[in-house]
Order: C-alpha cells, then sequence, then structure tokens
C-alpha cells in the first residue's frame, strides 16, 4: 500500500513537472509566430501585396535583383548594373497591387 501511494505521487510530480514545461514552450513558440504572422501581414500591407508563399518568395528575388543592380552600378558596370536593377523594378511592380 505504501508502495503505490509514493509512485502516485512520483507520477503526479514528473506529470506536473511535463505539463509546465510543454506550457511554457508552447506559450513561447505561439507568441513567436504570431510576432513573425504580425511582422508579415504588416510588410504585406505597407507594400500593398497579397500574403502568399509565392508573393514573398518574388519578394525576396526582386529586392536581391535590386541589391544585386545597385552593386553593379556602384563598381562601375554601367549595362549589367541597369539590367539588374530593370528585372528588379520588373519583379516588384508585379508584387504591387
Amino acid at each position: 500500500m505504501r508502495t503505490e501511494g509514493f509512485f502516485e505521487w512520483l507520477g503526479r510530480i514528473i506529470g506536473t513537472a511535463i505539463r509546465f514545461v510543454v506550457d511554457l514552450l508552447s506559450g513561447l513558440l505561439g507568441g513567436i509566430g504570431q510576432a513573425i504572422d504580425d511582422f508579415l501581414n504588416g510588410l504585406a500591407r505597407a507594400i500593398g501585396m497579397d500574403l502568399s508563399l509565392i508573393s514573398l518568395i518574388l519578394l525576396v528575388i526582386g529586392l536581391l535583383l535590386l541589391y544585386s543592380g545597385i552593386r553593379a552600378l556602384l563598381r562601375k558596370s554601367l549595362i549589367g548594373g541597369l539590367v539588374l536593377t530593370f528585372l528588379g523594378l520588373v519583379v516588384m511592380s508585379w508584387l504591387i497591387v
């Protein structure tokens, strides 16, 4: 009888500790997920684009093309810089509604 009470008590203590850790991690990761969602919604609203995975990928590609074009212009590569900048602007114009 006495050992059954001990193991029940030990099980409750371990279960409570596990429950605390799971609730803590769930709240932490939920808060991070909500922050990322709010950031992406604000970014999409400010740019005027739809919030979808394809739109976000096109945004990254457009920004990389613009960055590469500006870097090429700073290196005095006029034709490459103009082409990359133009392509970046075309991709970014697709996103803006």
